[in-house]
């Protein structure tokens, strides 16, 4: 049986991308392991989609269901204009609980200037909690959007804000009486504050206009798996250093009670950015004035180097991305 999570990229190679036979000329950019968006040659303009469940949260579904495709499109640098619901909803579910879950959604589109263009609701004994799965669009200038197959050996690694805000946010929400046992109630408030932060949108916008080697939203698999898959897309290695990746205390503390590694931990809102040596200093300032902290953790290695972290001095090899640490939790 498979676990809990996304299928590993091995069975993601196999079972999925490998049974897709048709291929069209006008798409520019096809599925693959950290590819976040397709890309479609609409002439002068290309179309960039992307899609992705929401599964693991309850009470801020409608909120992260707009974020986490937003955050894809914005990881090609580009500002996304239309989202689609697909809303599964169990038996059990009110008219109040829908309202709740749609004035999230709505709220959250319009802070972003996202319009909801389409979708589908249903009440169905298929699923126990509610899903959501959204499907985002946005538009490019032919050949502008950002790729990960850019990368190149000395290019310097970035990540937005800190690590793990997704995951933790979504345990304090939900887990809120047994996080009281570790966390004060000011502490648990600013955790819950995290899903807040899960847009990556103004950063994606501003490295687009500074122009980037790669970005990837930090999603299931965490920073860690997010590296490895970036360096499966352009076929190199990575040097990733422990110390220099920021991680707010409320998620250390989340994390060390429920014994999860924040490091594999869902991490919407965190945006990793690979910048040309000679753009250091420009993305930086550019990310950093769009009111978004960003910090360097990294740098590209030729893939004979392999795809490293070292922490107290010490190297050692990133796996691949498996089955997300907030599976240890909402699966308890």
């Amino acid at each position: 049986m498979l676990k809990t999570g996304k299928l590993d990229s091995d069975l993601l190679k196999e079972l999925v991308f490998g049974r897709i036979k048709y291929r069209d000329d006008q798409i520019r950019v096809r599925p693959g392991i950290g590819e976040d968006c397709a890309v479609i040659d609409f002439g002068d303009y290309d179309c960039v989609m992307s899609t992705d469940p929401i599964t693991a949260a309850v009470s801020d579904i409608g909120r992260l269901a707009i974020h986490i495709t937003c955050n894809d499109i914005a990881s090609n640098g580009v500002k996304p204009l239309g989202i689609m619901l697909a809303v599964m909803l169990p038996e059990g579910t009110t008219e109040a609980d829908v309202a709740h879950i749609m004035e999230q959604a709505g709220e959250t589109a319009d802070a972003l200037q996202v319009e909801i263009i389409g979708g589908h609701t249903e009440i169905t004994p298929a699923v126990k909690q509610p899903v959501i799965v959204s499907t985002a669009v946005g538009k490019a200038l032919t050949g502008k959007s950002q790729s990960g197959d850019n990368m190149k050996a000395g290019d310097y690694i970035m990540i937005t804000k800190s690590v793990g805000l997704e995951g933790s946010g979504i345990i304090a929400c939900d887990y809120e009486k047994q996080l009281a046992n570790v966390l004060s109630d000011d502490e648990i408030e600013k955790a819950k504050s995290f899903l807040n932060m899960v847009s990556v949108v103004p950063e994606g916008v501003a490295a687009g206009t500074v122009g980037t080697h790669g970005m990837h939203d930090i999603t299931e698999g965490g920073v860690m798996g997010a590296v490895w898959e970036m360096c499966q897309i352009s076929g190199t290695g990575a040097e990733i250093w422990k110390e220099e990746i920021p991680i707010e205390p409320e998620t250390e503390k989340i994390c060390s009670y429920f014994d999860i590694d924040p490091m594999r931990l869902i991490s919407s809102g965190s945006m990793l950015i690979v910048a040309a040596e000679g753009k250091k200093k420009k993305m930086l300032e550019a990310i950093r004035s769009a009111g978004v902290a960003c910090s360097v953790i990294g740098r590209v290695k030729e893939k004979s180097c392999g795809i490293m972290c070292v922490s107290g001095g010490v190297k050692a090899e990133i796996e691949p991305p498996y089955a997300d640490e907030i599976y240890k939790v909402v699966g308890k």
